[in-house]
């Protein structure tokens, strides 16, 4: 596989972060190479590179006399790394956090249901250490985050399923946002966030997987409820500076509202 120059990278940065950010809408056609190529000052061979990279992650698509339209967002690879690192560098929402949610409540309860029967003794160990980290965390301490992710990433290993494992791999850069703006701000709320996830443990080591699932379910769901006020509370980030001029809308397709 022939290796990516650095520029290349540059330009599907600041391209793909313009359009998870809005900067380029749906439908949209991006300006055409002339106008890319003055604003990044790179070669005809990187600017193609580059937008080859982001109609492999369903960024974009090419059309012979429209030029690069930017796909609906239905079609966007977001368990793609670099996607998913674009879309939190964007800026993080309500939305955002609301299906970041659905898709933890689809797998993790299931994951904690499967880790109860095939659990392993480190396994145990590796949960039983988060809860201790996050016990001793108190208010706003980056560890706690920190051991909040590592359970979590821990839970789905002990599944001992590998798209389990994948899943988690992939939307850890996701997690560890999500974990920073739930940590817990008084210490009921701290009491409440540690004791969840030692439940979780305790089922898991009990080889009680409803119980397992449950407390899993509780613990996504206390998370959503901090990170979602941590979210309204915050100022709205501004769209990601991207030194590439507005997009024009296309005249052959428009977005749907």
């Amino acid at each position: 596989m022939p290796r990516r120059s650095p520029g290349h990278a540059r330009v599907a940065r600041a391209l793909g972060t313009g359009i998870v950010a809005g900067r380029y809408r749906e439908g949209d056609v991006l300006p055409g190479e002339p106008v890319l190529l003055s604003a990044f000052g790179v070669s005809r061979t990187v600017l193609r590179e580059a937008i080859k990279t982001l109609s492999g992650k369903g960024l974009v698509e090419a059309r012979t006399r429209v030029g690069t339209r930017v796909r609906e967002r239905s079609a966007w690879n977001l368990f793609d790394r670099d996607v998913l690192a674009w879309t939190i560098e964007a800026g993080i929402d309500a939305r955002f956090l609301s299906e970041l949610a659905e898709i933890r409540l689809a797998i993790e309860p299931a994951a904690a249901a499967l880790a109860a029967a095939r659990r392993s003794k480190a396994d145990l160990d590796t949960l039983d250490a988060c809860v201790v980290a996050m016990r001793e965390a108190k208010g706003l301490d980056p560890a706690f985050a920190r051991a909040d992710l590592a359970f979590h990433l821990a839970l789905a290993d002990a599944s001992g399923n590998l798209f389990m494992h994948s899943v988690g791999a992939v939307t850890e850069a996701a997690l560890d946002v999500l974990f920073h703006l739930s940590r817990p701000t008084d210490p009921q709320a701290h009491d409440v966030a540690w004791r969840t996830h030692a439940a979780i443990a305790a089922a898991i080591r009990a080889g009680d997987a409803a119980a397992a699932a449950r407390a899993t379910e509780a613990a996504v769901r206390d998370g959503l409820k901090n990170s979602a006020t941590a979210v309204e509370r915050a100022p709205k980030p501004p769209y990601p500076k991207v030194s590439a001029p507005c997009a024009r809308r296309s005249p052959a397709r428009r977005s749907p509202q």
